[in-house]
């Protein structure tokens, strides 16, 4: 009986380390992947932000779907401008301009069109990788535009990109999801990963910035 006693009392003190233990490295190996996840699903949405930016510049407006900023990366082209030679102190002096310059062959300025997706990210570069959350394939990012009117009635085109925690942190800790969706929506936040946003004007920020 004294032996059972022990082997029982030995057992419940493992199972209590246990416990103890798991609720020490429980939060920290959840924050842990976070952290792994987030970076490289940070880093695909600043270059979804890149891109939106230079398709905007071009078209003046967002492009609604992934489709058609995916589309703009693989088959438009942007203006690459080549400088060569600089105006010398004595012609800045003289008051000659830089385009007096190029008309005189004193310096060069010429303008080529590349590729946009070799120019915002450099070959080798797959677009049509954008739309997917990086590590959760084939989840996809959620996109979508508006505009939005400034305190002084600015007109202000906007977009946001973005990917929910029930998403990108599935097959973790569920507790420690849902606690982490609670705080967010104690603060009004939104709960996830997001760039840019359709009900603010915030300089198409990202949310962990």
């Amino acid at each position: 009986m004294k032996v059972t006693l022990k082997i029982l009392l030995a057992v419940a003190v493992l199972v209590l380390a246990y416990m103890c233990y798991r609720s020490i490295r429980g939060p920290i190996e959840f924050n842990e992947e976070r952290e792994t996840r987030e970076k490289a699903i940070i880093a695909r949405l600043i270059d979804i932000r890149k891109a939106q930016i230079e398709y905007k510049n071009v078209h003046k407006e967002h492009a609604g779907s992934f489709n058609d900023l995916i589309k703009f990366l693989n088959e438009e082209n942007l203006p690459f401008l080549v400088k060569e030679g600089a105006l010398t102190d004595e012609q800045l002096e003289s008051g000659m301009t830089e385009q007096q310059a190029v008309e005189k062959g004193l310096i060069v300025r010429d303008t080529f069109w590349v590729n946009a997706k070799d120019t915002l990210f450099g070959r080798g570069y797959n677009a049509n990788d954008l739309r997917f959350v990086p590590g959760r394939e084939p989840l996809e990012f959620t996109m979508d535009t508006a505009t939005l009117e400034s305190a002084s009635g600015y007109v202000v085109k906007v977009f946001q990109a973005g990917v929910l925690y029930d998403d990108y942190l599935s097959g973790l800790n569920p507790q420690e999801i849902y606690n982490l969706k609670d705080k967010t929506e104690k603060l009004d936040r939104y709960p996830g990963l997001r760039v840019g946003s359709v009900t603010e004007i915030n300089n198409n920020a990202g949310n962990w910035e």
